[in-house]
């Protein structure tokens, strides 16, 4: 399913979603930014939890699901229903990718099997979004960002030095299985173009938890260090944290030596170039706590404003610590476009997220809101799965749709 039209990099693709709630529609947004036709398939007369999700609610619609849903159809579908499952092969048949974060077996339990997919959709890319995956103990459970931010280690790193085990203040592992999930879909999409054939993409938040470990995982695999809180800290480097001010708060981000020294200078301390504490790396770090409280108090002499033209000025990592409103009022936020206005059939002129990231040759856009739940059903259903109209007047009355 290709096509000659550049309105997008993906453009020419369909993908089936199935997903709920955030890993999957994030995937399936992305993917749709940049081009690929996105139908997703809601349950009937409820769709998609997060449309519930709030406050806030801007005329019944979930600032949630607003925030992650645009550039798709919907489709509403009594999967449970026999034929709801046979209007849902048909619509695969005539798909290039689906997805979906189903209990492990539910597509099998329809009969869309790996050998269904082999003799009536061999284009069909299948990314399937886990909790724990298949195997292992907890092979076909469930999972949820906030417990698998628990159970990867990332809670027992995050937070104060002092405080207990903390999340990150947005559902991360969602986020990021929905990026790998992109990611694989992409790599099968490739891999297609060189055999003709789709294939199946197993990704799990259990994983993908673990995977954002990064570093701290190869401290404690490769020198047996037990990864720990450090606030706004880093394990590895220092000084790499937020700094309180006479006013305001600072960000700073030393990465080598040649920084320190420029930094040491500018805060009135050029004697800890030489002060073998201090002098490097591994050092600062054997002694960060005694240099972050030095630092403390140099930066406590003038405001959070001030050092950082002073540091910008000799091109040291400095950053504001910004709230939510103040990053997404901000000038860098308006000269990347990342905040964008879309008129929506119910909410009408709502602002969202820009997309992060430019094509010069085949542009990302925002071609439509998030759908109304239902929105697209007749549409798609006489479009991709060789149903009547006649017969969606009976499938609406047997609230198969």
């Amino acid at each position: 399913m290709t096509s000659s039209n550049n309105e997008g990099p993906l453009s020419g693709l369909r993908v089936i979603d199935l997903t709920r709630i955030l890993a999957g529609p994030f995937c399936t947004m992305n993917l749709g930014d940049m081009g690929a036709e996105i139908i997703k398939v809601e349950r009937q007369g409820s769709g998609d939890d997060t449309r519930r999700w709030g406050p806030p609610f801007v005329e019944g619609e979930a600032a949630y699901f607003l925030g992650i849903n645009r550039n798709k159809s919907s489709v509403t579908l009594d999967l449970g229903n026999l034929r709801g499952q046979e209007i849902l092969k048909e619509l695969l048949k005539n798909a290039d990718i689906v997805i979906e974060n189903f209990k492990v077996g539910t597509l099998d339990r329809w009969g869309i099997t790996d050998d269904w997919r082999d003799k009536n959709a061999p284009q069909l890319i299948h990314c399937s979004i886990t909790g724990y995956g298949e195997r292992g103990p907890k092979g076909g459970m469930p999972g949820y960002d906030f417990l698998l931010q628990a159970e990867s280690g990332l809670m027992s790193i995050t937070g104060d030095i002092n405080g207990g085990p903390t999340k990150l203040g947005v559902a991360i592992v969602d986020v990021c299985t929905g990026l790998y999930s992109a990611m694989t879909i992409l790599a099968a999409i490739n891999a297609r173009n060189n055999t003709g054939r789709g294939q199946r993409i197993k990704t799990s938040l259990f994983d993908t938890g673990l995977s954002l470990l990064v570093n701290v995982a190869s401290n404690y695999l490769v020198g047996s260090k037990e990864g720990s809180r450090f606030g706004n800290g880093h394990p590895n480097i220092v000084p790499y944290s937020d700094f309180n001010c006479k006013s305001g708060e600072i960000a700073i981000a030393v990465g080598n030596d040649a920084q320190f020294y420029k930094f040491s200078e500018c805060v009135g301390h050029p004697e800890w170039e030489n002060d073998i504490r201090f002098n490097t790396n591994p050092e600062r770090v054997k002694n960060r706590e005694t240099l972050e409280d030095l630092i403390t108090e140099a930066l406590s002499q003038d405001s959070a404003e001030a050092w950082i033209k002073k540091l910008s000025n000799l091109n040291v990592p400095c950053s504001m610590v910004m709230s939510v409103s103040q990053a997404l009022d901000s000038d860098q936020t308006k000269a990347n476009n990342m905040v964008v206005e879309i008129n929506h059939p119910l909410a009408g002129i709502i602002k969202m997220l820009g997309i992060p990231f430019r094509f010069s040759d085949t542009p990302e856009s925002i071609k439509s809101p998030p759908p109304t739940l239902g929105e697209n059903t007749d549409e798609i259903l006489l479009k991709y799965a060789n149903v009547s109209k006649s017969e969606i007047d009976q499938l609406r009355n047997d609230n198969i749709i």
